[in-house]
């Protein structure tokens, strides 16, 4: 029997999360609602969960004995679900049906707390001690830059606010005394030539706009359609390439998968005694066991060649494999 406890099981949940997110093809685990949650439980039971797991939504879910669990999950109140997001992101709970539901949802293999407390191999007993004293940063990703074309529209619109019937009420002051002093002037105004000019001034400048408009979306068209539809690892980092690229071999580990902005900056990187590993005291390499070597990494994610979950880089992981 180990020594780890409840705050040590809640650490390795969260941990998972980060995890989970990225090996969440929907995408729902980055940013959940409550009605997601419901939606990603019904998901997981459908697909078949084991008995304790059963037993722990029926718990969680208040569900009456003999009643359909797959009823109670479509049926619950989705405000009991917030909770667990708070959670995972980092807020703190007592209840032990609700970390429970958090271990179901991130998949977390040693779960519930009881059989966390048996079983553990030397990896993960370090991680644990570990993270009792490491903070860890969970990267953000940028939003897509795009082409606000309401903006271009708004510096366009002042341009037709002129009032162009002023020009007018100026003829009709400044008529008589022009033909007073020039008697032989035609008897067209001068400043009808400048309504006449000023209109159509205003209708190109809304034309240009609309012109830059159109431009600005059919770039934004053009990139989106250039832009490959997977990526594929290369080595220490993944390119853009074709979905029906061919792979030369056989059991090769890398197969083009879809286009994904989460892990195409993922970088494997070699790092020595001089790298900063730590920012702040919040671990900024990650790393993954590939037999008896270690390979390291630029940001959090799975090994593109083993699949394993990278982790966040310890001070033992450091002096063990990069100090020795």
């Amino acid at each position: 029997m180990s020594n780890f406890t409840i705050v040590d099981y809640k650490t390795a949940i969260r941990t998972q999360y980060k995890t989970a997110i990225e090996r969440d093809v929907s995408g729902i685990l980055s940013d959940p609602t409550p009605a997601q949650l419901r939606d990603f439980y019904l998901r997981l039971f459908e697909k078949g969960i084991s008995e304790i797991d059963e037993e722990i939504l029926k718990l969680f879910l208040e569900a009456k004995e003999n009643s359909s669990l797959k009823k109670a999950i479509e049926n619950c109140n989705i405000g009991k679900l917030k909770p667990i997001i708070n959670f995972l992101e980092g807020g703190n709970t007592e209840n032990r049906a609700r970390i429970e539901m958090a271990a179901i949802l991130v998949d977390f293999k040693h779960r519930p707390f009881g059989n966390f407390k048996k079983h553990h191999d030397e990896d993960e007993v370090v991680l644990i001690n570990d993270l009792r004293d490491t903070k860890f940063v969970r990267p953000e990703t940028p939003p897509d830059s795009l082409v606000d074309d309401a903006k271009i529209e708004n510096s366009i619109e002042p341009k037709e606010t002129f009032d162009i019937q002023e020009p007018e009420e100026t003829q009709n002051q400044e008529s008589e005394p022009i033909q007073e002093e020039e008697p032989q002037s035609t008897s067209i105004p001068i400043t009808t030539f400048v309504n006449i000019d000023d209109k159509p001034k205003s209708k190109k400048m809304k034309y240009l706009g609309i012109a830059a408009v159109i431009l600005g979306l059919g770039l934004i068209t053009y990139f989106n359609l250039s832009r490959k539809e997977c990526i594929q690892w290369s080595g220490d980092h993944y390119e853009e390439v074709g979905c029906d690229l061919k792979i030369q071999g056989i059991g090769t580990f890398n197969s083009p998968e879809p286009y994904d902005e989460r892990i195409i900056n993922l970088r494997r990187i070699k790092v020595s005694d001089t790298t900063t590993f730590f920012k702040n005291e919040k671990a900024i390499i990650w790393y993954a066991k590939v037999g008896d070597s270690i390979d390291f990494f630029n940001t959090h994610g799975t090994h593109p060649e083993t699949g394993k979950a990278l982790r966040p880089i310890t001070s033992y992981i450091i002096n063990k494999y990069v100090r020795r």
